[in-house]
């Protein structure tokens, strides 16, 4: 494995996010996170020939991903209509898209692909009146798959 020089870590402070499904990239992402590959554990028992027992772990399956995005609150619906969908007609919910990662520059460091993604839920922050802070909308996303690109 290479060594990670000053302008590889330059490269990743200040980044930012974005969803893009069915073609349309919807920015102002502030936060990403259940962005793993994970596989499942197959465990194989078998008794040597002494009698002890030994239990190999193998790999498996890859496991479905589930990740959370959240952005602030803003007049764009698109996680909004995205849920509508999924009430209306469940089977045409299922979108392919992925979470771009961007360095402070715009350019484009990491792209990871979400294979039928749906959303599982969406939260709407806290509604408090005397609160300053920024109001925000969390969408939790299951995939079949995730893949880096």
């Amino acid at each position: 494995m290479g060594r990670m020089g000053p302008s590889d870590i330059d490269s990743s402070v200040g980044h930012s996010f974005s969803l893009e499904i069915d073609g349309v990239q919807i920015a102002g992402i502030a936060e990403v996170s259940g962005l793993a590959l994970e596989q499942e554990v197959r465990e194989i028992k078998e008794t040597a020939a002494d009698g002890t027992l030994i239990i190999r772990k193998l790999p498996g399956r890859p496991k479905a991903g589930e990740v959370t995005l959240i952005r602030a609150l803003t007049a764009d619906q698109s996680f909004e209509n995205w849920v509508r969908t999924l009430r209306a007609n469940p089977t045409t919910a299922r979108k392919t898209g992925s979470i771009n990662v961007f360095n402070f520059e715009g350019a484009r460091l990491r792209r990871y692909r979400l294979v039928n993604a749906w959303p599982k839920s969406l939260e709407i922050g806290v509604l408090k009146a005397d609160d300053s802070s920024v109001l925000t909308e969390k969408l939790t996303l299951l995939c079949e798959r995730l893949e880096p690109e």
